[in-house]
This record gives C-alpha cells, sequence and structure tokens, in this order.
C-alpha cells in the first residue's frame, strides 16, 4: 500500500517509506505469532501437550490410514527426527503407538489411540478458547477481512521456495 492509499490517521507507526512499513508488518506478525503461541500454550496446559504435539497428532488424525515418520515429517515440513521426538512423548502419553506396516514390516507408522482421540476432543475447545481470546478485539466482520488475508499470505506459494 502506498502512502497516498493510507487513510489519514492510520497508525504513525506507519509513516515513511513503504519498506519502512513493511518492516514494521513484519514485526507486527512476529510478536503476534509469538503472542499466539503463548495463548496457545497456555490453554494446552490442562491438556498436558505442547503445541508441536497437537500439531502432530491433529495432522495424523487428518491422514485415512496411520502416516509413516516420513509422510508426518513432509506434511509438518520438519526435519524427521522433530517428528521422532514428538511421537515419542506422545507415545509415553499413551496418545499415538507405533505399529508396523501390514505390507512392509520394516516401515513405522504412527497411530491414534483412543487416549489420542479423547485428547484430540479436548484439543478443538483449547484452540477455540485461545482463538478467541486472541481474536477478541475484533469483530466478526475484521475476523473475516483477516481471514482473507492471512489465507492470502500463508496460500501463496513461494518463488524462493521457502
Amino acid at each position: 500500500m502506498s502512502t497516498s492509499d493510507r487513510p489519514s490517521g492510520t497508525d504513525h507507526r506507519f509513516s515513511g517509506t513503504d519498506a519502512d512499513a513493511d518492516g514494521v508488518l513484519a514485526e507486527q506478525l512476529l510478536r503476534l505469532t509469538r503472542r499466539l503461541h503463548r495463548i496457545q500454550k497456555h490453554h494446552l496446559e490442562p491438556v498436558g501437550i505442547t503445541p508441536a504435539q497437537s500439531r502432530l497428532l491433529r495432522t495424523v488424525a487428518h491422514f485415512g490410514e496411520p502416516p509413516r515418520m516420513a509422510d508426518l515429517a513432509t506434511r509438518l515440513e520438519v526435519v524427521p527426527r522433530a517428528v521422532t521426538s514428538l511421537v515419542d512423548g506422545l507415545e509415553t502419553g499413551g496418545r499415538v503407538r507405533r505399529v508396523p506396516d501390514p505390507s512392509n514390516r520394516r516401515v513405522v507408522r504412527i497411530e491414534l489411540t483412543d487416549a489420542g482421540r479423547a485428547t484430540l476432543r479436548e484439543l478443538r475447545s483449547a484452540r477455540r478458547a485461545a482463538a478467541e481470546d486472541i481474536l477478541a478485539p475484533l469483530t466478526v466482520d475484521q475476523r473475516e477481512v483477516l481471514g482473507g488475508l492471512l489465507s492470502a499470505l500463508v496460500d501463496r506459494v513461494p518463488e524462493s521456495g521457502c
């Protein structure tokens, strides 16, 4: 957005060049991400799970059949070692289990347990509460606009491959 496109009386942090405004926006997004992580972590504490474990559990649930560790690493865009650590923690808590692949006994798949499915139900309400905390200052219309803007940023395929 160019300086002339901005409404008068807007936040003074956006005065100056577009590069300055982009830097401010990037910093605000980083601060919001950190705040969201803290709020989410707070709401997940009673469930006894970390945000990363929550994400892995939800990812396992979205596969039609128990996924391989490599499938999880790819979907989560992390290194396989990170998945191993997350699965270890969830397995210790009885939320997932490692099972051999029926067609290739050398392949290990990750399967939700009954406790894992129960945790997913708890996670849904914890995530809703965290979202409400972070979005509380926004109206319904503002939330819709924000959703569209975030989709435009998240769904964009970067040319640099990052």
